[in-house]
């Protein structure tokens, strides 16, 4: 039985030297999909790729069991490029590859899931994540002397019920609604309060995007609040960048001076629907894409991109630390 006690939740440090630091993201990866932006990602020379959710498409149509879900990782397995092995790779889940589409903490194949997730990610047992609920986890990482903060949330395993229809979600307003459920909640406190250079800050789903129809953390405004005053109040406020996937589509967003990548879909495009929001950069890019995250510790700087699958800039952001 996993302890549900456990707080430190997978937390390393690793010391890295790098001139500058690159750090891939994506989400929306259908195993059943060609994987082309692969070839371009290889050619930005990453040190690290962090999957962001839906990492395979294993929950529809429901059976009763999770043999699509472990069909869909046996699949991906072959797909994925090898060279990724030569990097650092971490991976927070959403629902396709959490079992259940839209699902949260009523699904009944949760703990199935988290141990196929774990073993598809060759996390090793001595990881808390073994013995805990849900896959949230952080990691430091000493880049030339700066301390570089992966905050990782599952935003599945304790979420309560959402209102509304499916893709027309309302706000759930029930006084004890939550995404993150009262342990990951004080895990994220402590870990948002210890010093950093700068903090990443992993959700599946969006944070700041209000005014779409589908999931987003504004679906449970009081937990989105409580977030982001959090965030506001830590002594890492001007230097945490929130980081995204689900949405089918690619954006930078912009809340006071805080910034959210969302990076979606690598191989699973949406609609061409035009989605407008007072917090967007620019716009929203329906095509495929991935996020990128440049430390430059010499300068103090941080670079922040939406790239297409050519590798052209779609939209991009700096910050300094």
């Amino acid at each position: 039985m996993r302890n549900t006690l456990i707080f430190l939740a997978a937390c390393s440090l690793l010391n890295l030297s790098a001139e500058t630091y690159k750090i891939g993201f994506g989400s929306c990866l259908d195993q059943r999909n060609t994987q082309d932006i692969f070839s371009t990602i290889k050619n930005e020379g990453l040190d690290h790729f962090i999957f962001l959710g839906d990492n395979v498409y294993g929950d529809a149509p429901w059976t009763g069991n999770l043999d699509k879900l472990i069909e869909a990782y046996r699949i991906q397995k072959t797909k994925l490029p090898a060279w990724l092995s030569e990097m650092q790779i971490d991976a927070i889940w959403d629902d396709h590859d959490y079992g259940l589409n839209d699902g949260g903490q009523n699904f009944a194949f949760k703990a199935e899931a988290q141990d196929l997730f774990l073993s598809f990610w060759d996390i090793p047992r001595s990881d808390p994540r073994h013995y805990q609920e849900g896959i949230y986890f952080s990691k430091t990482l000493n880049v030339d002397n700066k301390r570089v903060k992966i905050i990782a949330l599952d935003t599945r395993y304790f979420r309560s019920d959402l209102k509304g229809q499916r893709n027309q979600y309302q706000p759930n307003l029930d006084s004890d609604a939550t995404i993150l459920g009262s342990l990951q909640w004080e895990w994220l406190k402590s870990e948002i309060a210890e010093p950093a250079d700068l903090i990443l800050l992993l959700s599946s789903i969006q944070i700041l995007a209000t005014q779409h129809r589908f999931e987003k953390w504004s679906n449970f405004p009081a937990e989105r609040e409580k977030l982001l005053k959090l965030i506001n109040e830590s002594p890492n406020a001007a230097n945490t960048i929130l980081i995204s996937g689900d949405r089918h589509r690619g954006a930078l967003y912009k809340s006071n001076a805080t910034y959210e990548l969302t990076a979606s879909a690598l191989n699973k495009v949406a609609s061409q629907n035009v989605e407008l929001d007072p917090l967007l950069v620019d716009q929203t890019f329906p095509e495929l894409n991935y996020g990128i995250v440049e430390i430059d510790p010499e300068d103090s700087s941080v670079k922040i991109y939406l790239k297409d699958i050519k590798g052209d800039i779609l939209v991009q952001g700096s910050i300094k630390i």
